[in-house]
């Protein structure tokens, strides 16, 4: 399949979401309460999904949502809830677990990570993928991959109090995190989430969820005796 003017402007609109990840660490230091990143939240999950339940079931809206963002949207999304509505809710998942002034940087990174890498795999892989696997390619994969470990040593050691002092000391642990976390996103994001062959978990409401979880649980473990106080 191509890369068409679409999907460019689908991925384009999807780095908007980066705000997310943006105002869950950064907000509360520029002095806005978090519980009020996270009410935010719960807003706009509130409202997409009113917004996808209307479109399904009230033929006007659904009119009025096709004209709006119709050439969006992919095939699949049609007629299932949109890949936007699952993004804020893993936000607001990630938001509710991560709520502990020391671990909101583990949202900001695996949100930031996911939306990207999510971005450049599409865009790789529908552009120049040559080697698929299942609806998804090699090409696009190691892109997600590498984009993922390049943030991890180009980015969020360059941002602002993002990254906590014990990740600084051990730069050896650092790159074991970056690897795994790098890995989940790739491998999560490429393999299908089955619970059943009926029941499939949408890989942009798990994955940020579940490397926020491998990012915590290698973070107590290799950073355990600098982390304390968590």
């Amino acid at each position: 399949m191509a890369l068409s003017k679409e999907e460019i402007t689908r991925k384009l609109l999807h780095l908007f979401a980066l705000i997310m990840p943006v105002g869950l660490f950064y907000f509360p230091q520029w002095g806005m309460p978090y519980w009020v990143a996270v009410a935010l939240l719960v807003f706009f999950v509130i409202g997409s999904i009113i917004v996808e339940t209307l479109r399904f079931r009230v033929p006007a809206v659904q009119a009025v949502f096709f004209k709006c963002f119709g050439h969006m949207l992919r095939k699949e999304e049609k007629g299932k809830v949109t890949g936007s509505t699952y993004v804020v809710g893993a936000a607001l998942i990630c938001s509710l677990i991560f709520w502990d002034e020391q671990l909101r940087h583990i949202s900001f990174m695996v949100l930031t990570m996911f939306i990207l890498g999510d971005a450049i795999a599409a865009i790789v892989g529908l552009s120049m993928g040559r080697i698929k696997i299942g609806k998804k390619s090699l090409e696009g994969s190691l892109a997600c991959f590498l984009l993922c470990m390049i943030l991890f040593y180009a980015l969020f050691p360059n941002l602002p109090h993002l990254l906590p002092v014990a990740w600084q000391v051990s730069k050896a642990n650092m790159l074991w995190i970056a690897l795994a976390a790098s890995f989940s996103i790739t491998i999560f994001e490429l393999v299908p989430l089955k619970i059943t062959s009926k029941i499939i978990i949408n890989d942009n409401l798990a994955v940020p969820v579940i490397t926020g979880g491998i990012i915590w649980f290698l973070e107590r473990m290799l950073f355990n005796k600098f982390l304390l106080g968590l």
